[in-house]
């Protein structure tokens, strides 16, 4: 066993460049994270921040960015629950939301890469500054600020970036630092209150005395994330012992209850990120009292980068998320907390596939019909019977393509075949379009059904049309 996770913060991350919740929900939302005992919200609100003047064109073309309003509600809602908010705004890498923009195409390091900022020149730095400042503005009482940096892909390959590195002793690493360095000094002249948070994993190469003379001490916490059930506990100790060598003791951890199985998962399992967080905690009780770990910030990725398809949706990975934060104040997962997660959220297992309903009341676990249909559904189209209708005995047997197409078909059995295919195509989707539809907005309704449904639906709609174009040259007036 483990110790709880030592003095510091929970932050739950929102990751809101996809499938951003309805404002009503998000706050419903807000109130459980509080509840099952986050410290504090790490948002990135991306495109659903609501910039204006020249940025405004930064804001979400498919739905509508969050108000002014709404943004200081969600504020006001953490709040009032004793929740710090602390912002994300990436300002080097993943910048796809922005450089996306073909007025800012010339931003780019390489022109093939929509998510890596050239470091080059004033302008990409006044850039970012200025959406910093909106979003500072808009956040009055905050402490502290995320500002990325993670997954700089390309840098070094742009030409500016080439002419660069020609002169002697410079360096792929100094080019990344000197932008970072610059970003942070800038936010610490103009905030000198607030602490800068960044993501570690360009850093993780680097050598002491590199990161040493860097400029970045005393300005950057760094976050090290790692969201592996098997994390490399003495390879991440040894990389915090490093940063803390380096002069920059104060670091965080960010491990992930969502968002990081797979590119396109739809369900996921608890004790996937119940194992990342137990690794976490061996490592909290492992690295040496030069190394302050200032909190750890469980991330829900909504999608792998800005131009992906849609990770698991929020309902799905609620009892995942309690299951993390209750073994982070635990210190480990046994069946006691497991009895804690599950009373709380009224279910009767911690994994979203095998929970059943154990009360009426769902005040605990906003979104949970939701995240019901969801699990049911994604059985449903994952199963052969749906996913293979076209490996159907009674297909294979009296619906073959030498059948339909010389139109030699049995139209009694022709017609259950059609029935079932309609069936199949019909079956769920209402239920689910209308709860999802509640949650959030029409566009992730859609999004979702068509990376989700219209897969396995294509086939079914071919087989249907087949069967009816069949039918009604064999029987007249057979409308199918």
């Amino acid at each position: 066993m483990s110790p709880p996770w030592p003095t510091g913060k929970k932050l739950v991350h929102l990751d809101l460049k996809g499938a951003p919740p309805r404002i009503n929900y998000l706050l419903k939302l807000i109130d459980l994270f509080a509840e099952l005992g986050a410290d504090g919200l790490l948002v990135e609100y991306e495109d659903m921040f609501p910039y204006e003047g020249e940025l405004k064109m930064l804001q979400a073309s498919t739905q509508p960015a969050y108000s002014k309003e709404e943004v200081m509600s969600i504020q006001e809602a953490a709040k009032a629950k004793g929740l710090e908010v602390v912002p994300l705004i990436q300002t080097f890498g993943h910048m796809e939301f922005v450089l996306k923009q073909d007025c800012l195409r010339d931003l780019r390091e390489v022109d093939h890469c929509l998510g890596t900022l050239s470091p080059h020149r004033d302008r990409p730095l006044q850039l970012v500054l200025h959406m910093l400042r909106q979003v500072i503005d808009l956040h009055p009482g905050i402490t502290t600020l995320h500002i990325g940096a993670d997954e700089v892909y390309l840098l070094g390959e742009g030409e500016e970036s080439r002419r660069w590195l020609r002169t002697s002793g410079r360096s792929v690493e100094q080019l990344f630092l000197s932008h970072v360095t610059a970003v942070a000094r800038a936010v610490k002249t103009a905030w000198p209150h607030l602490t800068v948070l960044m993501w570690d994993d360009m850093m993780r190469d680097m050598s002491q005395d590199t990161l040493r003379d860097s400029g970045l001490v005393g300005l950057v916490q760094p976050m090290l994330w790692d969201y592996n059930p098997d994390l490399d506990v003495d390879k991440t100790v040894s990389l915090l012992e490093k940063y803390s060598g380096a002069g920059m003791a104060d670091v965080w951890a960010a491990s992930s209850f969502k968002g990081s199985t797979s590119v396109h998962c739809c369900v996921p399992s608890s004790q996937r990120h119940v194992d990342n967080t137990l690794q976490w905690l061996r490592v909290a009780e492992s690295v040496s009292v030069a190394v302050h770990l200032r909190g750890i910030a469980l991330t829900g990725w909504q999608r792998y980068d800005h131009l992906s398809v849609l990770c698991e949706l929020l309902p799905v990975a609620l009892p995942s998320l309690a299951a993390c934060l209750q073994t982070l104040i635990d210190g480990l997962f046994d069946v006691k907390t497991q009895d804690k997660i599950t009373s709380k959220l009224g279910i009767s297992s911690v994994e979203v596939e095998a929970m059943e309903r154990i009360s009426q009341n769902t005040t605990m676990f906003p979104g949970r019909f939701l995240a019901e249909i969801i699990v049911d559904l994604n059985s449903f189209l994952n199963s052969e019977d749906v996913r293979y209708f076209e490996h159907n005995m009674f297909v294979r047997g009296w619906f073959s393509p030498h059948q339909r197409q010389k139109k030699m078909v049995n139209p009694l059995i022709v017609m259950q075949i059609q029935s079932q295919a309609a069936a199949f195509i019909d079956e769920k989707l209402d239920v689910l379009r209308g709860e999802m539809s509640a949650l959030y907005p029409d566009s992730t309704v859609q999004e979702w059904e068509e990376e989700h449904v219209w897969p396995v639906q294509a086939s079914l709609q071919k087989v249907l049309e087949d069967t009816t174009a069949c039918l009604r040259d064999m029987l007249p007036g057979q409308s199918g």
